[in-house]
């Protein structure tokens, strides 16, 4: 039976010198090999064996080589978040740092790496592609992807754990994602702007390549039918404050006698507010307006934003809890849906 007796004298080493593998395996009575399996994992290891290797390991104070244990376990303690954006964008807008900062939080209590990948289309992305498929990292949460990038396709023919924050375009019966209720979420908001009075109601939809783009002017536009209002106020962003204001200026351009506003981002309604205020339209008097995330730009515009929140960090904390499972697993399981609903928080603006 593996025991652990005395730590060995150790004849002929420099007392300064790191602890071997094959002094922790004559200290715990077991084989080289045993040892580096109850330290690279526990596969294949009675529990009394591995728990005299743990306990050798902890007299000598070994530290296991991470290059060593990585070609045992074929682990790289790295999960990437990968970002098919433009860095500028990733930098500067609140989702994606709100993203990071959620999936970091349930990965270092694990002691693991987060390794974020950025790619445009093209080139970037099939060097992304490339680094995904030499399994550089053990996992991957997946955020804002458009229809062209097919990430979910190319992770489950991979085989790679992974998640996605929101629905992929395609593909999302092969990968676990979470989502919020998109189409629930802009409908909430087309019915407090119908129920405020407002007769012409306009929305500034997001990317016509993005599922929450497509599902909030889905929910927008079955909500002012079913107040009998037209749905042909319509003008696409991209998710950012610059976008919000031309798409606006070309909304009031179109259709003067606009009287509320669902806009599918709150960094596209920041710059709607401003349009609106150089166009000299009053907010809420002359226009009511409402955003989607909730995520700190609601609360810093003047007027404060009435917003649809998404709780995008329990989220993004939820996609990084679905990879670790993955990881955790030694059998493939089917791909999860974790859906959450969205709420209206109503402020100044509407």
């Amino acid at each position: 039976m593996p025991r652990v007796t005395q730590p060995p004298s150790r004849p002929g080493s420099d007392p300064g010198q790191a602890p071997t593998l094959d002094e922790v395996a004559r200290l715990a009575g077991v084989s080289r090999a045993t040892a580096s399996r109850a330290i690279n994992g526990g596969n294949r290891v009675s529990p009394t064996a591995l728990a005299a290797v743990e306990a050798a390991v902890a007299t000598l104070g070994y530290t296991p080589n991470p290059a060593a244990r990585s070609l045992v376990t074929r682990r790289t303690d790295s999960v990437a978040l990968v970002v098919p954006e433009p860095d500028e964008r990733v930098f500067s807008d609140p989702f994606f740092v709100h993203t990071l900062r959620s999936v970091n939080r349930v990965l270092a209590p694990r002691d693991l790496q987060l390794v974020l990948l950025l790619a445009r289309p093209g080139d970037e992305e099939r060097r992304m592609l490339r680094y995904l498929g030499r399994r550089h990292i053990d996992g991957a949460v997946v955020v804002s992807h458009h229809s062209e990038d097919r990430l979910a396709e190319h992770l489950a023919s991979l085989g790679l754990p992974c998640a996605f924050v929101g629905r992929p375009w395609s593909g999302a019966d092969k990968v676990p994602y979470v989502d919020t209720d998109n189409i629930a979420g802009a409908r909430l908001a087309a019915e407090h702007l119908v129920e405020r009075g407002c007769r012409r109601i306009g929305t500034i939809a997001g990317p016509v390549d993005m599922a929450a783009g497509i599902d909030r002017l889905d929910g927008w536009r079955s909500a002012v039918l079913d107040a009998g209002l037209r749905d042909d106020v319509v003008e696409h962003g991209d998710f950012t404050e610059a976008g919000g204001a031309r798409a606006t200026r070309a909304l009031l351009d179109a259709h003067p006698d606009v009287d509320g506003l669902f806009v599918a981002s709150d960094l596209m309604a920041a710059g709607a507010l401003e349009a609106l205020a150089a166009a000299g339209r009053a907010v809420p008097d002359d226009v009511a307006v409402i955003g989607y995330d909730d995520l700190g730009v609601a609360e810093r515009v003047t007027p404060a934003l009435t917003t649809v929140r998404q709780p995008l960090n329990e989220m993004a904390e939820q996609a990084t809890r679905l990879v670790l499972d993955q990881l955790d697993r030694t059998r493939p399981t089917q791909p999860v849906r974790v859906i959450f609903p969205p709420s209206l928080v109503v402020r100044q603006s509407a």
